[in-house]
């Protein structure tokens, strides 16, 4: 009883304001209008306070009210995770309003609908890309705001993602035994993202892919691919002289060049003696 009590109350309360909205909409009075879409926006109804943005939109075009409008109408958007409209108002409100007091903010909050519309790590990352142009630019222009931190913080989280990604990328290529595509994507990797703390890993697994490479070459390429061992070794030696993993990338040296000394030697031979 109690509970179909309860269930009475809040459909009377929500027809209550269904009724209420309605006639607003129905009004013709326009500032009484976006008296009341602010006020469903300072109570965070968006989805009322858009609607009734969207129709006001053409009416308060060019008046003293539109720049409030507008910036409120973007944020509607936003509070629903709309991102897509959202960053295009966002976008819009700074053509707009170039020199509005509110043009940083809505520059930070036009970069970060990007971020937030990255998607999952295996997925294209173009908004992941795009979310790290526009807050180097939002930095760039606005260098002593109060968001270059968290500017700062979301580069650095969307430079994860890309990293991860790519280190999927490579690792699924070894899994395949595709190693030379491996190697060159674990290369790429520490290139990419030198300030890695994974990247002696990847260096390691360079090396390793190299090796695997070259041993399952043809003869006449293997001497050619051992050298590539050699190479990826030495200059992991160059960037972690102190790491734990240079005495595994040594021993794949050293073998890729005893491995050269016995095709050189067997090279050597004359027909008869092979």
């Amino acid at each position: 009883m109690k509970l179909a009590l309860i269930l009475f109350l809040s459909l009377g309360v929500l027809n209550s304001c269904s009724t209420q909205f309605n006639k607003v909409l129905k009004s013709k009075d326009y500032d009484y209008k976006l008296k009341m879409a602010d006020k469903y926006y300072e109570n965070k109804k968006y989805k009322n306070a858009e609607e009734l943005y969207v129709e006001l939109f053409p009416i308060f075009k060019g008046t003293q009210k539109f720049e409030e409008l507008y910036y409120k109408y973007a944020y509607c958007s936003f509070y629903e995770k709309n991102y897509p409209d959202a960053e295009n108002l966002f976008k819009g409100f700074l053509e707009v309003f170039p020199n509005s007091d509110k043009a940083e903010e809505v520059a930070y909050m036009h970069a970060y609908t990007f971020y937030l519309q990255s998607p999952k790590v295996e997925l294209d990352q173009i908004n992941t890309n795009k979310a790290i142009g526009m807050m180097q630019s939002f930095i760039s222009t606005h260098p002593n705001s109060s968001k270059i931190k968290d500017a700062n913080e979301i580069i650095a989280k969307c430079r994860s993602k890309l990293e991860l990604k790519d280190y999927k990328t490579a690792q699924l290529y070894y899994d395949l035994q595709q190693y030379h595509a491996a190697g060159i994507s674990f290369t790429n990797l520490l290139n990419s993202y030198p300030e890695s703390s994974k990247g002696e890993e990847y260096m390691m697994m360079a090396v390793r892919s190299y090796y695997q490479y070259a041993r399952l070459s043809v003869f006449d390429k293997q001497e050619e691919r051992y050298q590539k061992v050699s190479t990826a070794y030495f200059d992991f030696a160059d960037r972690f002289p102190e790491s734990k993993l240079l005495k595994e990338a040594e021993n794949y040296k050293n073998i890729s060049l005893n491995n050269i000394k016995k095709i050189q030697n067997e090279q050597a031979k004359t027909p008869a003696e092979r």
